[in-house]
């Protein structure tokens, strides 16, 4: 395993819920907004502002499948990316996935 494969597998791992990002995608900022609004308490790395940004993605299609951003896990569950993340969040179950993993702030 590489070492970026390493660091996302990691960071996966040790996380109720985990947003792999970039900066100035808009998708990535609704993502974001929605896990604010519920009060969510995750890991986020924006791939565009690490050096290793490029060999992280690369991994993180290898781990997940999905090349794009944003790139959601909970519970170490790949939920996928915003289209996702919104879908499970007007359907209602969103939330109970968040509070489940513990990532809901007091």
């Amino acid at each position: 395993m590489s070492q970026a494969s390493t660091k996302v597998q990691q960071l996966i791992d040790n996380n109720s819920v985990v947003v792999f990002s970039k900066s100035y995608c808009p998708y990535c900022k609704q993502t974001k907004k929605t896990l604010d609004d519920l009060n969510t308490d995750y890991e986020l790395l924006e791939l565009d502002e690490v050096s290793d940004g490029s060999a992280l993605q690369d991994a993180l299609e290898k781990i997940s499948g999905q090349r794009t951003v944003p790139n959601v896990y909970i519970r170490q569950q790949h939920i996928g990316g915003n289209s996702d993340l919104q879908s499970l969040n007007s359907g209602g179950k969103l939330k109970n996935l968040l509070k489940e993993a513990g990532a809901l702030k007091a």
